[in-house]
C-alpha cells in the first residue's frame, strides 16, 4: 500500500470537486482513531473519513457506515462545537506532502464569521488530527496529544502554537525542470529509485519503481522524461486510481501500475479505490483491537482442553490396562487352596485362555489370600468406574472445545457490532467475569442479523456468532424457509427466506454459509442445507448449536467478489425503496 504525496494530492483534488462549498451538518468520532464528517453539497449528503490508524491512516469519501459510541469523545465535542453548520470552503495539500487542510467557514461564540483549520497529517504511528486557529496559530485541541516529554520539536496541546512537522527539504515533483532531475540523480550512486524517493516529497517506493520501469534501463535522460510524462499527468489531475497484487501482497495507486501488468483503472475516483481497498482492512484492524483479549482467553481455554483430552485418553487407557484385575481376582479365588499368607506371588492355571496356560500373580504377603483376591477386585471396579468417568469428561471437554472453536472462528469474521455480542456471551456462560454489577436487564433487543439479497431478489440471512445464530435458527426462522450450514465445520447459520427459490439462490446461499465458515479459504466446501423444522437444539446445548436431519448437500467456493455482490444487492433494493 502506498499513501504517498499523489495519492494525497488526487484526494485534495476530488474534495475539492465534489464537496468544497458544502455544509457541515455531522461531526462523528466512531473509535478513537476514526473521525467522520457529512457534508452536504450538491444536494448530496457526503461521508468524509479521516483516520489516523497507525497502520491505515487516511482520508477520503465513504460509503460505510459505522457504529457510533454511547457518548462521543472529547475531541469530537470540540469539533461540533466550532464545525457544527460550518461551510468546508476547500482542501489544501502542503506541498507534496501527506498533508491537508480543511479550511472551513464558521462563526464564533458572538456569532461573528470565524476560520478554522482542520490539519490532517496522514503519517503512519505519527498520523494526527489537529483543529487550530488560523488568526492565532493556535491549536485548539487535537485527537492526539504530544507533550513537550515525548516531542521535543513540537508539542501538540491546546493552547500551544500550531508547529507543522518538520521540512524533508525535497523538491516539488510538481514544479521541477529536467534539468532539475538530471542534478539531482547520478547513475553511480546506486539505485535511481531510490534517490527519487529521497529527492522529491511525495513520491513512494512504489511509484518511483513505477517510474524506473517506465524508461527502462539506459540513460538518466530517459528516467527525468518518464517522471516529467507523470507529474503532467498529475498537475492535469489525470488520475488512473489501481490496485495490484504482486508476491501475495496488494498494492494500490494514483497511477497505473504497469510494472505489476495494470493496463487498467479500478475505480472511477480514487475515493472509491481506497474505500474498497481499506474497507475490509480497517474493520478487521478495529475488530482485533476490540476483540484481542477474547481471542488470547478462548485460544488459552482450548488449549487446556486438548491437554486435558490427552490426559484423559492416558487415564482411560490405563483404566483398560487395570481390568485383567477382574481376572486375577477370580483366578485367585478359584485357586484360594494353593495360597498361604506371606506368598509374594503364586502360579495358577489360566482358565480364561483357550490354552489353559500357567501364570504368575503377584500378591501382598501381608494380606490374606481372600484379602488379595478382593484386592484385585476393588482394582477393578476403580478402573471400571475411572472408565466411566473419563470417557464423560472427554465428551464433555471435546463439546466445549467445539464450542470454542466455533467461537474462534466466529471472532475471525466479526464486525466490531458483533464483538460485544461475543463478550456478552462469553460472560454469560462464565468465561470472562462482568466488569460491573448488571441492574436488573431490560428486555433485550432482537440481534441484528446480516442481511443480503439474491440475484432473483431474495432475502438471505446470516447470523455471524451464537446470539444470532440461535435467533435466526430458533426465533426468526419460519417453517418452510430453508437452512443452511457447513457439513462439520464451525460456520455461520444461513438463512433462504423464501419457500420457492431457483437453484442459482440455493448456491448463493451456500456460498455464504462456506464464506462464513472455518473453510474461507477452500474450495469445493461441503455445504449442507434442509427445512428450518428439521433443525432442533438439544437440551442444555451450549449456545448457537443444533441438529438437523433430512439434509441434502451442495459443494461451493468460496468468493469474497460474490459476497459483496450480494451485500450491493441489498444496498440497491434500500435505494430503490
Amino acid at each position: 500500500m502506498a499513501f504517498d504525496g499523489i495519492v494525497t494530492h488526487a484526494v485534495a483534488h476530488e474534495l475539492n470537486e465534489t464537496i468544497a462549498g458544502g455544509r457541515i451538518t455531522k461531526v462523528r468520532q466512531p473509535t478513537k482513531q476514526d473521525m467522520t464528517l457529512t457534508i452536504r453539497a450538491g444536494r448530496v449528503n457526503h461521508t468524509l473519513l479521516l483516520s489516523v490508524n497507525s497502520q491505515f491512516a487516511r482520508v477520503h469519501l465513504t460509503e460505510d457506515s459505522y457504529e457510533q459510541p454511547a457518548e462521543p469523545p472529547m475531541f469530537c465535542m470540540m469539533l461540533r462545537k466550532h464545525l457544527d453548520g460550518a461551510f468546508l470552503r476547500r482542501v489544501e495539500q502542503a506541498g507534496m506532502e501527506r498533508m491537508l487542510t480543511l479550511v472551513i467557514d464558521g462563526r464564533n461564540d458572538l456569532g461573528d464569521p470565524a476560520e478554522k483549520h482542520v490539519h490532517i497529517e496522514i503519517m503512519g504511528k505519527h498520523a494526527n488530527i489537529l483543529l487550530v486557529d488560523p488568526s492565532e496559530n493556535r491549536i485548539l485541541d487535537a485527537i492526539k496529544h504530544l507533550p513537550p516529554s515525548v516531542n521535543s520539536f513540537r508539542t501538540i496541546l491546546p493552547g500551544q502554537p500550531y508547529i507543522g512537522p518538520p521540512a524533508q527539504d525535497k523538491l516539488n515533483p510538481l514544479t521541477v525542470a529536467k534539468d532539475d532531475i538530471l542534478r539531482k540523480l547520478d547513475a553511480n550512486q546506486g539505485r535511481i529509485d531510490r534517490q527519487l524517493v529521497h529527492n522529491f516529497s511525495g513520491i513512494s517506493p512504489l511509484v518511483a519503481g513505477e517510474i524506473t520501469h517506465r524508461a527502462g534501463l539506459g540513460r538518466i535522460e530517459r528516467t527525468a522524461e518518464t517522471f516529467l510524462d507523470m507529474m503532467q499527468e498529475i498537475q492535469a489531475h489525470t488520475y488512473n486510481p489501481c490496485i495490484a497484487e504482486n508476491d501475495g501482497k496488494e498494492y494500490f495507486s494514483a497511477v497505473l501500475l504497469t510494472r505489476y501488468g495494470k493496463d487498467a483503472a479500478d475505480a472511477e475516483s480514487i475515493s472509491r479505490l481506497l474505500d474498497k481497498f481499506y474497507s475490509g482492512k480497517a474493520e478487521r484492524d478495529r475488530v482485533k483491537q476490540r476483540a484481542h483479549d477474547l481471542e488470547r482467553l478462548l485460544k488459552n481455554e482450548w488449549e487446556k482442553n486438548e491437554r486435558k483430552i490427552t490426559k484423559l485418553e492416558e487415564t482411560q487407557k490405563q483404566a483398560e490396562a487395570t481390568k485383567e484385575a477382574q481376572k486375577y481376582g477370580e483366578l485367585l479365588t478359584a485357586h484360594m487352596h494353593l495360597i498361604q499368607q506371606g506368598m509374594t506371588e503364586v502360579e495358577v492355571m489360566d482358565y480364561y485362555d483357550e490354552e489353559s496356560p500357567y501364570i504368575k500373580i503377584a500378591l501382598d504377603e501381608a494380606k490374606t489370600p481372600s484379602e488379595n483376591a478382593q484386592s484385585y477386585f476393588s482394582k477393578y471396579t476403580k478402573a471400571k468406574n475411572s472408565e466411566r468417568y473419563t470417557a464423560e469428561q472427554i465428551e464433555a471437554t471435546k463439546a466445549e472445545s467445539a464450542y470454542l472453536e466455533r467461537l474462534l472462528q466466529q471472532l475471525d469474521a466479526a464486525s466490531p457490532e458483533d464483538v460485544a455480542e461475543i463478550r456478552e456471551e462469553l460472560e454469560e456462560e462464565g468465561y470472562v467475569k462482568q466488569k460491573t454489577a448488571k441492574k436488573k436487564r431490560k428486555k433485550q433487543k432482537a440481534p441484528v442479523l446480516d442481511a443480503y439479497e439474491s440475484s432473483e431478489g431474495i432475502q438471505l440471512f446470516v447470523g455471524k456468532n451464537n446470539k444470532q445464530n440461535e435467533y435466526l435458527s430458533m426465533r426468526y426462522a419460519r417453517q418452510s424457509d430453508t437452512w443452511l450450514h457447513t457439513k462439520d465445520i464451525p460456520g455461520s447459520h444461513v438463512l433462504i427466506r423464501a419457500e420457492d427459490f431457483s437453484e442459482e439462490t440455493l448456491q448463493e446461499a451456500a456460498v455464504l454459509a462456506a464464506y462464513f465458515s472455518k473453510a474461507r479459504e477452500s474450495s469445493s466446501v461441503p455445504v449442507d442445507y434442509t427445512l428450518i423444522r428439521h433443525v432442533r437444539k438439544p437440551k442444555g446445548a451450549k449456545p448457537g448449536f443444533v441438529t438437523y436431519d433430512n439434509q441434502k448437500t451442495i459443494f461451493v467456493t468460496p468468493d469474497s467478489a460474490e459476497i459483496q455482490q450480494l451485500k450491493n444487492n441489498t444496498k440497491k433494493e434500500n435505494e430503490t425503496s
